[in-house]
């Protein structure tokens, strides 16, 4: 190639290189970084300031949640920078429409091939926002139950009663039936107390009720309950009502248990039990006389 050739030749869109060695050319050249470098700088300071004020609002404000507002931040700050990128590249001439026409079909297909974990992503935005759950909430929720750890974007963690560590995919999470046994303050404990049917039924209720009554992490509102509900095989059967405080459930309800059988026991009230007769046939003759 000769240097006529060489100067005559598109290099930068229509441009040859002949045409970019004029002043005046050279000059636009000139405008257009300076004025890409503005660009950049104002998208770079407008990204960083919607990163921090996004992020921000979760520290100001309490219920709103760290994760959350630190990847809507992140979101902000690369789509503002992407468009920045675009602005510059239409400084410089070039084409953006097939640009991002190529980044879309591109984005659909990784949108595609991490469906999966897109979903988790979503689940994860959906409960973080809404909130069903949070950490130290006593949850069940697949199946499994434990109390919540960590709520990430892609997964939720909870740690069993024997403290080993769960991990459940947030599209699993969101998309069952949660239960969340730490929403409210109190929870009504309920035990069933069988008796003799030959004891005495009112001593029996008194006992029961006092019993239960003395703790003091029983609650006289909502007002106890307690009635003969089933006439059983060998048992009257009280089924038994209280309210405690949610946190004292589990232990509350093991330690009344064992302290009415005690004050039953010591009132003389039989707790009967299941008992099994067997009559014994010899196929063997009778022995003669």
């Amino acid at each position: 190639m000769n240097l006529d050739e060489l100067l005559t030749t598109p290099i930068w869109g229509d441009r040859s290189l002949g045409d970019l060695l004029t002043l005046d050319t050279m000059a636009s050249l000139v405008g257009s970084v300076v004025t890409a470098l503005l660009i950049l700088f104002l998208g770079m300071l407008l990204a960083g300031w919607a990163n921090r004020r996004i992020t921000g609002l979760s520290r100001r404000y309490a219920r709103l949640d760290d994760t959350l507002f630190n990847f809507l931040g992140s979101i902000a700050r690369y789509a503002i920078l992407a468009f920045a990128v675009i602005f510059i590249l239409n400084t410089f001439g070039i084409r953006t429409t097939s640009l991002v026409a190529v980044i879309g079909a591109a984005g659909l297909a990784v949108g595609l091939a991490l469906q999966g974990t897109l979903s988790n992503v979503a689940a994860g935005v959906m409960i973080i926002l809404f909130r069903p759950i949070k950490n130290g909430d006593f949850v069940e929720v697949g199946g499994e139950s434990g109390t919540v750890k960590d709520i990430s974007l892609n997964f939720t963690e909870l740690a069993s009663l024997d403290n080993v560590q769960i991990i459940i995919p947030n599209s699993e999470v969101w998309g069952n039936t949660i239960t969340n046994y730490s929403v409210y303050p109190t929870r009504r404990a309920q035990w069933t107390f069988g008796v003799g049917y030959g004891a005495n039924l009112k001593q029996a209720e008194e006992i029961i009720l006092e019993t239960i009554k003395a703790d003091p992490r029983s609650h006289s509102e909502p007002a106890p309950f307690i009635q003969v509900t089933n006439l059983g095989d060998s048992s009257v059967d009280f089924t038994v009502r209280f309210w405690c405080d949610a946190s004292e459930y589990f232990g509350y309800r093991a330690d009344m248990t064992r302290k009415v059988k005690e004050a039953l026991d010591a009132g003389g009230i039989e707790i009967p039990f299941p008992t099994r007769t067997v009559h014994h046939v010899s196929d063997d003759p009778a022995p003669q006389g």
